[in-house]
């Protein structure tokens, strides 16, 4: 009997991935993953209550689970990645990178240590072996497809990975739950950063970076207000910036950092060029199967809510450029470029700057 592990979060999604394998005659065993030691703002350890909804997912299901720890892992690999980029002014994105480094690689080097063939997760996804290759492939439920963080996944990862979730509308995976009588079927997902969750985000920030105020400047260096740190600010950001009075009564955007001078920069009116790019600089760039021709058209995605814009991508050893076929809004540094062709998410690459119009 094949042995699988299954990262069970205490969720609906990883309980039905169990039970579906379970079904299948699978060996299943639950590992659940502690990444994050600290309280919630309202003092409160989320992972404690996770931890006990796996326990008693696997009783009903007959199976065995234990805990692992990667606290280490996941401050080493991720969160230090992600606060040095916030450092850099760029704004992150830590669930690519937590996929990357933990659920596809320390999580899943312990699950083979215990003799298991493969590991299985909760994700909303596909893998397909296709002309020699791994393909990592978007899910039925397109609300749903997770293919945007796991961009970062190898062939090595992708061999061992299951999602026996990517056939499934979220409502489906719901009602089997509760037909399997799973008493976390209607439990909410989980959101926020990735294993540390919904956080006021600019109190967390504060406790691990200093902030320094400075002044909200438009292009002409006119002043008009003050941020409370650049790391509180994404581009095309309009809510928040406290600014009223001024100009025309439009409301103002973020379109740059300078970081030299500490000074966040704005513009009135959503409609300015500023906010626009025809393409962007991206590096490195990652290709999950096989390295794509030096130039070729695509499609991508530059945020994850985003539908899928039609590219041409040009690369090298270094990075990359993006050409949109249409200007894209608020191109943020630090996010990453997921790119497909077709069902099959190809490859992505770090965005460094857009390219202004």
């Amino acid at each position: 009997m094949e042995k699988i592990v299954v990262g069970m979060s205490g969720g609906v999604d990883s309980a039905l991935c169990a039970a579906l394998l379970k079904e299948q005659g699978y060996d299943v065993i639950g590992m659940f993953m502690k990444n994050w030691e600290e309280q919630d703002e309202d003092g409160v350890c989320t992972s404690a209550q996770d931890a006990e909804d796996v326990r008693k997912i696997a009783d009903k299901l007959g199976i065995d689970y234990y805990p692992v720890n990667f606290v280490k892992e996941y401050r080493d690999r991720v969160f230090s990645y992600f606060l040095e980029e916030y450092k850099k002014g760029r704004t992150p994105n830590p669930d690519v990178l937590c996929n990357k480094e933990i659920k596809f690689k320390a999580f899943l080097d312990r699950a083979l240590q215990t003799g298991a063939k493969k590991i299985a997760t909760g994700h909303y996804a596909n893998v397909e072996k296709r002309d020699g290759y791994y393909r990592l492939l978007k899910a039925k439920d397109e609300n749903k497809d997770q293919t945007y963080f796991l961009c970062m996944l190898n062939q090595q990862q992708l061999s061992k990975a299951m999602f026996p979730l990517g056939g499934f509308l979220k409502t489906k995976v719901r009602e089997m739950a509760r037909e399997r009588e799973l008493h976390v079927a209607e439990k909410k997902d989980s959101t926020g950063v990735c294993f540390i969750g919904e956080r006021n985000f600019k109190e967390f920030l504060q406790q691990f970076l200093p902030s320094k105020k400075g002044d909200i400047v438009t292009q002409s260096g006119e002043v008009v207000g003050s941020h409370d740190g650049l790391m509180y600010y994404t581009l095309g950001q309009r809510r928040g910036l406290g600014i009223g009075g001024y100009g025309d009564g439009r409301s103002f955007f973020v379109v740059d950092k300078d970081l030299e001078n500490n000074r966040l920069i704005v513009v009135q009116g959503d409609d300015s060029r500023l906010l626009y790019s025809k393409g962007l600089f991206g590096e490195p760039v990652h290709f999950i199967a096989q390295t794509l021709p030096k130039s070729f058209e695509c499609r991508a995605k530059f945020r994850y809510r985003q539908k899928e814009q039609s590219c041409l991508v040009t690369h090298n050893n270094e990075g990359c450029y993006i050409e949109f076929k249409e200007h894209q809004r608020a191109i943020t540094p630090g996010q990453f470029a997921v790119l497909y062709l077709g069902d099959e998410c190809i490859g992505s690459s770090v965005i460094i700057k857009g390219d202004k119009i």
